[in-house]
């Protein structure tokens, strides 16, 4: 069986070949000596032997993943000086990993080199890795690796990525990377680390951690400029903000899933979590201790000061989703003047501790001049000296603090975040402004802002002004069942621009009116699952809808002439199931399947009821489809057959018997009637 070649344009030389999952059990040797890739992947070659050199002497790329390889013989790349990339993941390596690694050492030009999965301990993996000096790229991952020391890269002096995820690795011994000096990405995800501390990789840009169990995070080397750009250390067990290199370039910081608060308000002399400050008592500080070698050493932390959360000033990306943060501290967002990206979701919080901006001397009562308060914050955010709003919401461009406890957001937040385009506030007792009484949050003027979430905020009875000189594109307002059952006018002000809107679970039905999206003619995406609707509303019609959601309501006929009017033509997607249709009121779906383009992803799901029996719409037998036809019959029409035999029977029977007892009768009738004869 001849390999495939990779399509080259007319008039080329073949230089790369495939002959991936081929049953080879040796490398060919009848291909073109110019060739440059070889693609050997899931063949059952178990040795790699010294002809492959021989027969292309130009073989930059080597691929043989998967191919139950063991041993790669000594000589096998004495001529191949020009070969660069050797993928052998996903094979026994390990078996004969003194021979495979001398033949690694053949290699001058090798700067990417895989071996994923083979098995390797940090022994084995010591002895194939041994000074290859020319190596840029290393992946170690899914092996066997539990320990590390220095001996395990060796040699590697100019290695700029390592990945080292997925395997057991438990410790790592202090100065393994120091001979690493061009390291700039270490993956160490998916491992059981506990702690990182004395952290002083001052050359590393991207460092993951992800997925192991690590409780802290702490750095050394604190007057050092470390170049890190993206910390990845989500899905832990961290308690305390890591302690950050005071001096960085971090613009990417991933701390989601962890156990993390913070602990001023826990301090006598702190400050609590709407920011007043407390007379100070004796200073609360954490102390780490760290055994290396029976040497015992103390780190002693004061967690709530700024300098102990790092140089976050260049910060863009920071995810604290899924901790248990119920603040955040003024001194933690001092700093952050170039964030546009805070993800907050699923945390405790009961306050940002942030204030709106005001001159020195100003009272709470007085904004000063010129300025006018744009809504009410929560307790204890709406009073105070605190972080200026404009300088830290300047670049704030996506906002998540959906499924915390908050009530409210500091007055004027949207004023000066004039370039937020994302907020998720869903899942938190809040109201909107404009309100009589109470905190509200304001997004009255927010004219930058394209998409809103407030599902599940319990909203009553929205204002026509609430989204007043807004351009929103997107808006959530599911799981508010009393937010809309004015009429709908809040929505207004959106009916421009308005493309995506989301009213699941909203109360609408009988007691609830839904709004009027007739003007809407912008609208292409509108969710109205979980509502009582009886049936589809008259406005849609008239828009250019391309996805609807109509699941679990009180729909309980389809017919064709509301399909025709009330459906628009641009849909594209229906959802209809979950719904308690009439099994003999569905004529309209047959209008459904025939219309061009429409897709209905749950029509499985579609059921109906006749008989107390549940059918799926689109698979209704043909005896019940024939009774639903008997039902739909004129009742006249039903009433005359059922009663043209009944009379005919009981005039037959009556002349019978009239037949039959004729003369007796008559007889009886002369005897007492006394009736004279005229004989």
């Amino acid at each position: 069986m001849s390999p495939r070649r990779v399509p080259r344009p007319p008039g080329a030389v073949d230089r790369s070949a495939d002959c991936r999952r081929r049953g080879l059990t040796s490398p060919p040797t009848h291909l073109p000596p110019q060739l440059e890739e070889l693609l050997l992947d899931d063949n059952p070659v178990q040795t790699l032997g010294g002809q492959l050199s021989s027969s292309y002497p130009r073989l930059g790329k080597l691929s043989a993943s998967g191919c139950r390889l063991e041993l790669i013989e000594t000589g096998t790349f004495l001529g191949s000086a020009r070969l660069r990339t050797l993928a052998l993941a996903d094979n026994a390596l390990s078996t004969h990993a003194a021979a495979t690694g001398a033949a690694l050492r053949s290699l001058p030009a090798l700067r990417r080199l895989d071996l994923s999965r083979n098995g390797l301990t940090e022994e084995t993996a010591a002895v194939l890795l041994r000074n290859l000096s020319s190596l840029e790229s290393l992946a170690l991952a899914r092996n066997s690796l539990m320990r590390l020391d220095p001996s395990v890269f060796a040699g590697l002096g100019n290695l700029r990525e390592l990945d080292l995820q997925k395997n057991y690795i438990y410790e790592i011994e202090k100065g393994t990377f120091e001979g690493l000096g061009a390291l700039e990405r270490l993956d160490l995800a998916y491992n059981i680390l506990p702690c990182i501390v004395d952290f002083e990789l001052t050359q590393l840009r991207v460092l993951n951690v992800s997925n192991n169990i690590l409780e802290w995070f702490l750095s050394s080397g604190r007057d050092a400029a470390f170049r890190l750009e993206t910390l990845d250390l989500s899905h832990n067990r961290l308690l305390f903000f890591p302690l950050l290199p005071a001096t960085s370039r971090l613009h990417t910081l991933l701390l989601a899933d962890n156990e993390m608060s913070f602990y001023e308000a826990a301090a006598p002399g702190g400050a609590a979590p709407g920011g007043e400050a407390r007379p100070r008592g004796r200073e609360e500080v954490v102390q780490f201790l760290l055994l290396d070698g029976g040497l015992l050493s103390v780190t002693t932390v004061t967690l709530w000061e700024d300098w102990a959360l790092g140089d976050l000033s260049s910060l863009r990306f920071l995810d604290l989703s899924r901790n248990q943060f119920r603040y955040l501290p003024a001194g933690f967002l001092h700093n952050l003047t170039a964030l546009a990206h805070l993800d907050l979701n699923q945390n405790c919080l009961e306050s940002l501790g942030l204030r709106e901006d005001r001159p020195p001397g100003a009272s709470p009562a007085d904004p000063g001049p010129g300025r006018t308060p744009r809504g009410r914050g929560p307790a204890g955010e709406g009073a105070g000296a605190g972080a200026a709003l404009p300088r830290l919401l300047r670049d704030l461009r996506f906002l998540n603090l959906s499924a915390n406890r908050l009530r409210g957001l500091p007055a004027g937040f949207f004023a000066h975040a004039g370039n937020i385009t994302t907020v998720d506030l869903s899942h938190n007792r809040i109201q909107l402004c404009p309100q009589p009484a109470g905190a509200c949050v304001d997004f009255r003027d927010a004219a930058s802002l394209r998409s809103l979430s407030l599902g599940g905020c319990g909203l009553v009875g929205l204002d026509a002004q609430t989204f007043r000189g807004t351009a929103l594109t997107h808006l959530d307002l599911s799981e508010n069942e009393r937010a809309l059952c004015r009429g709908g006018s809040a929505l207004g002000p959106l009916a421009p621009t308005l493309r995506v809107l989301h009213l699941g679970r909203a109360g609408l039905g009988p007691n609830c009116t839904e709004p009027d999206l007739s003007r809407f003619r912008s609208l292409r995406v509108l969710g109205l699952a979980g509502n009582s609707l009886s049936d589809i509303p008259r406005a849609l019609g008239r828009l250019a809808l391309e996805s609807l959601d109509l699941r679990r309501n009180g729909l309980a006929a389809l017919p064709r002439r509301t399909v025709a009017e009330r459906l628009p033509q641009s849909l594209r997607v229906l959802y209809l199931g979950q719904n308690p249709f009439d099994c003999c009121r569905v004529e309209g779906w047959d209008l459904l399947l025939s219309r061009p383009g429409l897709g209905l992803p749950d029509w499985a799901r579609v059921l109906c009821n006749f008989s107390s029996r549940g059918f799926r719409v689109a698979e209704l037998p043909e005896e019940v489809v024939r009774d639903c036809r008997w039902g739909r019959a004129d009742p006249t029409l039903l009433y005359l057959v059922l009663l043209l035999p009944t009379c005919l029977t009981l005039l037959v029977a009556c002349s019978v018997i009239f037949l039959t007892f004729k003369k007796p009768l008559l007889q009886v009738v002369k005897t007492r009637c006394h009736w004279s004869s005229i004989y």
